[in-house]
């Protein structure tokens, strides 16, 4: 356990310092899931840090993000989703475009996935950078090309677990800042509900990935 805390502590800190000036300031607190806001430097857009305890394990947990198709159930305001090719059982690639309300443009993006577990710790990181090429841009969407997100999954028990999400993105275009605000703290409040009740179904209540070791 103490082992696993420091690690979790180094991952932090090193998130810490790639947001520059980062003062994470508590934004919403609901039902266990707590939202925190921090400037970026030379950034006009706030990154995004979430964090949340689920009663579920680690292979739980990375097969459903790993499970794209799937993000139209649980993701905020996600419309489509189409996997684009998966190098490696713990590696995809896929594309999504997000709903927006008018007049803004729906938003999309192509995200590169990636699972690794410490050998040690057996705390999980999934990277999930937004990536170029594989789909032509749109016509009537912006393509967002500026995103960095991470989940941190630790192991608490057996059957529990602590995600930290980060995120900082640059929606591209223009946006009212009401809508920047409304999805800086429900999207992420809706799309971890959703996770919760997507860990509940039966299709992932046995899940076994081979490059996870449970706790």
């Amino acid at each position: 356990m103490l082992r696993n805390t420091l690690s979790l502590l180094l991952i932090l800190l090193s998130l810490h310092s790639t947001f520059a000036q980062n003062q994470w300031a508590l934004k919403s607190n609901t039902d266990g899931i707590k939202i925190y806001t921090a400037t970026v430097a030379d950034s006009k857009f706030k990154a995004l840090k979430v964090e949340c305890d689920y009663d579920a394990s680690l292979s739980q947990i990375v097969a459903v993000l790993l499970d794209v198709n799937t993000c139209t159930e649980w993701v905020y305001h996600t419309k489509s989703v189409k996997l684009l090719k998966q190098p490696s059982p713990a590696e995809v690639y896929y594309y999504s475009e997000v709903s927006l309300p008018w007049p803004a443009s729906n938003r999309d993006f192509i995200a590169h996935l990636t699972a690794h577990q410490d050998a040690e710790t057996k705390i999980v990181t999934v990277d999930g950078p937004a990536v170029n090429g594989l789909m032509p841009p749109k016509n009537g969407i912006v393509r967002v090309t500026e995103s960095t997100g991470k989940w941190i999954i630790t192991p608490v028990t057996k059957n529990q677990v602590k995600v930290v999400y980060t995120l900082h993105v640059n929606p591209a275009g223009s946006l009212p800042a009401w809508l920047v605000n409304m999805f800086a703290s429900e999207g992420p409040t809706q799309s971890f509900k959703g996770l919760r009740a997507q860990l509940k179904k039966p299709k992932y209540a046995n899940a076994t990935l081979p490059f996870i070791v449970n706790y």
